[in-house]
């Protein structure tokens, strides 16, 4: 069986993070979200023997990291020329494949907590969709079925009639996705995926899978990444590899790769992942939910709470991180502080393709794009975004958005020497 994976998106909703990678290069335990989707084909039990990907959007990363991956299975890249939906990038991945062979299609942005669902979908009989139930449902393609099988899916509905909603996993076959290729285009100008499988689903039985609850997290959102790896720590299992100083105090489960290096005084509680190569104190605290990718240094004084933290950041001393999303070779200076809670503790806004949309998070901090730096003494306000390569000056305080490559600095600052002893 073949699997198709669609990685073209340019994730324009997950901005500043991809800004300098695609989506389906997100770490997930410091693994890019693609691996963890290969690996779960490799392991479904030799029915998958070759995988095709469609890539547009910083596709030859895609491909870069696709010839250093080493596998047993048979990887092959498609191109989408022109950004015409999902519907255009499946049948460019399948119009040369047999009628009646089965497909198993992914869209990259999906994560699971047990990737052994792959295997059951592909075993079961037909099409199938794969489907899961979300707090949000008006937010997602709902999907409507009766006594297991598929009768329909309706996209971001105002009021949901039900709770399960489309997971973006199918088994189909070939024929009856081409037999239904000519669908109208959506509203957006696109050929959407999900239009064509509602036009199976009238003429060809398409069966159920359900995931269940709390299984499956669509990174569509910059915080999705923070949950979707909350997902994986919670199957994390307790493992020293590096080295720990004296005078450190780990609570279990905690997860440290090789060549790390934990100092005295430090302060881990789990679940916890820390990458190889890592630096991580004197007297760092790291709280749980956190992932500390490869060549970071977290230093003294350092707090990081539930956040991910990809390659080579660097907070060296006196800072704190709650509850964000730093990439890589961000350098965050001495006395940087992210705030993440609002006065009225509502849920934090972030500004999403120019429209407020709440993160649905009580804590939520920053989300800092690759490259970027910030002074000393900085504070950052709940859910401003920070773009790549940008520079935030000393003593800034960042009440909004700050686009890639710019200088976010503060001028007109007026300091005034009086005569202390009028206060005296």
């Amino acid at each position: 069986m073949k699997a198709i994976i669609l990685a073209a998106g340019r994730g324009l909703r997950l901005r500043p993070i991809t800004e300098t990678r695609p989506k389906a290069l997100i770490p997930i335990l410091c693994k890019p979200l693609l691996q963890w989707q290969l690996g779960a084909l490799e392991r479904s039990s030799n029915k998958v023997d070759e995988v095709i990907i469609v890539v547009n959007y910083l596709g030859e990363r895609i491909k870069e990291f696709v010839d250093r991956y080493s596998t047993n299975l048979r990887i092959s890249i498609v191109k989408q020329e022109e950004e015409k939906g999902t519907g255009d990038a499946v049948i460019k991945a399948v119009e040369d494949l047999d009628y009646d062979e089965e497909v198993l299609i992914m869209y990259g942005d999906v994560f699971l907590r047990d990737w052994r669902s792959i295997d059951k979908i592909i075993a079961m009989d037909g099409n199938v969709i794969a489907v899961t139930r979300v707090k949000n449902p008006e937010n997602y393609g709902v999907v409507v079925a009766d006594k297991g099988l598929f009768r329909g899916i309706i996209e971001k509905p105002k009021k949901p009639v039900t709770s399960t909603v489309n997971a973006g996993i199918y088994k189909l076959r070939v024929g009856d996705i081409l037999e239904h290729r000519n669908v109208p285009i959506s509203p957006r100008g696109e050929i959407e995926f999900t239009d064509i499988v509602n036009e199976i689903g009238k003429k060809t039985r398409i069966s159920v899978f359900d995931l269940g609850e709390r299984s499956w997290i669509d990174i569509g959102f910059p915080w999705n990444i923070i949950e979707a790896n909350k997902l994986a720590l919670s199957e994390l299992r307790h493992s020293i590899n590096g080295v720990v100083e004296s005078w450190v105090t780990i609570k279990k489960p905690v997860y440290i790769g090789e060549n790390s290096l934990v100092r005295s005084g430090s302060y881990i509680e789990g679940p916890v992942y820390i990458d190889d190569n890592v630096e991580i104190g004197p007297s760092a605290r790291i709280r749980p939910y956190t992932v500390i990718c490869k060549y970071a240094r977290i230093g003294f004084s350092v707090e990081v709470k539930e956040s991910v933290l990809m390659e080579h950041v660097h907070a060296s001393h006196l800072a704190y991180i709650g509850d964000s999303v730093i990439c890589e070779y961000v350098n965050i200076g001495a006395g940087t502080m992210i705030a993440n809670l609002r006065f009225d503790n509502k849920p934090v806004k972030v500004s999403i393709k120019g429209a407020k949309i709440s993160s649905e998070r009580r804590k939520f901090g920053t989300v800092i794009g690759g490259y970027a730096k910030t002074g000393v003494n900085v504070s950052i306000m709940p859910g401003v975004k920070i773009g790549s390569y940008a520079w935030i000056a000393p003593g800034a305080v960042v009440y909004r958005d700050v686009p890639p490559g710019k200088f976010y600095k503060v001028e007109k600052v007026e300091y005034i020497l009086e005569d202390i002893h009028r206060y005296i």
